[in-house]
């Protein structure tokens, strides 16, 4: 059983096992969306097209807010497993779930407002806003599932138990795929096809994900209703994903303003900027394999009290990190243009990306920290350090984008976005020896 390697020693298998499950997950995620525009693109007209990509952004984006659940609770059980509680780590299971089942519930209940305004932003045409409704009316009936899923995800991360993770993801995206193309091109019933197939692929990988929880289930600790319930610890809970939310709205905001300020700067720079995030997404997969074992490790170790444990852990996965971004960036620097050259055939985008592919080698090298210490807090629950150290990397993004965009353009842009990871990285690196610190300190009440 996994929980039983929690006292165990801290080895580069251990941390391969961790982090390996979750980048063949991460690798997989691409694939639905090729395969669902794909499909839906066979009914040779672009309205499905651009409805289809329309409501998945607005859905998908809105689910990754929910993201905060499985941070939470990879912290607060792998906390719990290393002090060797587990009917509190088995409560902590269905707090998560409570949590992912109401959110899903809310977003169905609030769907017409929710549509409306966001169509009402998006200023898309008429037969596009019709379509991407009825895309987006269909596949929000599996919004409990989709959100609910984080929670267990998070818990099986807290457990080592990274495969099941993978598991869940492959499930979700065969079924999604497969049942795109019977519903599209053997069923012919287009938009609302490609979404009931992402509803049913979603409530079976939900299934999937509770029938690999089954062990906790028969244990009491997840119907314990006074701990379920307890006030104390539904504080702690909920104090720690709203620092979480906030993180994250933060980090999105970041993102969100680079696409749009980058519409400013004309069309093909926004078309390049658009390639070139292609090669951190890819980072970011890359990392959150070591970054996902830092969580569940540094969590166990903060759990158990063991100041040595909780040190190798954070620098064992941070040297596995650090190696990783090394190999990216060298592979950025060796074959990036011809990555480029995959992404577009626009020889004027391809051209405009080739001249900021220098970013692209940095932002590996430079990110590593921010992305490393995001585990390593997460796992620790030291978010409200990770909540205040945004926002000073937000604060160093706005400025360094008004005063660099104005001379020298988009490199202006890409600095700006690099110096906020930078930031978090040192910021949260002098914020590291409090955290080592407080693995001396006396364990709460279980």
């Amino acid at each position: 059983m996994a929980d039983a390697a929690a006292s165990g020693p801290i080895t580069n298998r251990r941390v391969v096992g961790i982090a390996a499950p979750i980048v063949l997950s991460n690798a997989t995620v691409p694939l639905v969306g090729i395969v669902d525009t794909g499909v839906i693109g066979q009914l040779g007209t672009a309205a499905p097209i651009g409805a289809v990509g329309l409501g998945s952004l607005v859905l998908t984006s809105v689910y990754w807010i929910f993201g905060f659940l499985r941070m939470g609770t990879v912290g607060l059980t792998s906390q719990a497993i290393g002090a060797a509680n587990e009917a509190e780590a088995d409560a902590l299971l269905s707090r998560a779930l409570m949590i992912g089942v109401a959110a899903g519930l809310a977003l169905i209940l609030l769907q017409g407002p929710f549509f409306g305004g966001v169509l009402w932003v998006s200023r898309g045409s008429a037969e596009v806003e019709a379509l991407a409704r009825d895309y987006m009316a269909v596949r929000i009936l599996s919004a409990p599932a989709a959100i609910g899923v984080f929670g267990i995800t998070g818990w099986l991360i807290a457990h080592e138990r990274t495969r099941g993770v993978l598991a869940v993801q492959i499930w979700t995206n065969g079924v999604n795929m497969a049942l795109s193309a019977l519903f599209v091109l053997g069923l012919d019933w287009g938009v609302e096809g490609v979404a009931l197939a992402t509803v049913i692929a979603e409530w079976s990988g939900f299934a999937l994900a509770l029938w690999l929880c089954r062990a906790a289930f028969a244990r009491p600790g997840w119907r314990d209703w006074p701990r379920v319930f307890d006030r104390v610890r539904l504080m702690r809970m909920a104090q720690v994903n709203t620092d979480i939310l906030l993180r994250t709205l933060m980090l999105e905001a970041i993102f969100v303003s680079f696409m749009f300020y980058g519409t400013s700067l004309g069309d093909v720079t926004l078309a390049a900027n658009q390639v070139l995030l292609q090669f951190l997404m890819f980072t970011a997969f890359a990392l959150d394999g070591f970054a996902f074992s830092a969580e569940a490790l540094v969590g166990s170790a903060l759990g158990a009290r063991r100041r040595a444990q909780l040190r190798r852990a954070a620098g064992l996965t941070s040297a596995w990190g650090a190696g990783t971004v090394v190999c990216l960036a060298l592979a950025f620097a060796l074959f990036g243009g011809a990555i480029i050259d995959l992404l577009t055939t626009a020889e004027d985008v391809r051209a405009a990306a080739r001249g900021y592919l220098a970013w692209m080698v940095a932002a590996p090298i430079l990110g590593c920290a921010a992305w490393m210490f995001d585990g390593i807090f997460i796992g620790a629950t030291r978010t409200r350090e990770m909540r205040n150290m945004m926002t000073v990397a937000l604060a160093v993004y706005v400025a360094a984008v008004l005063v660099l965009v104005p001379l020298i353009g988009n490199h202006g842009l890409w600095a700006g976005l690099l110096l906020s990871f930078v930031t978090r990285g040192v910021t949260l690196g002098l914020k590291y020896p409090a955290l080592e610190a407080g693995a001396d300190a006396p364990p709460e009440a279980g």
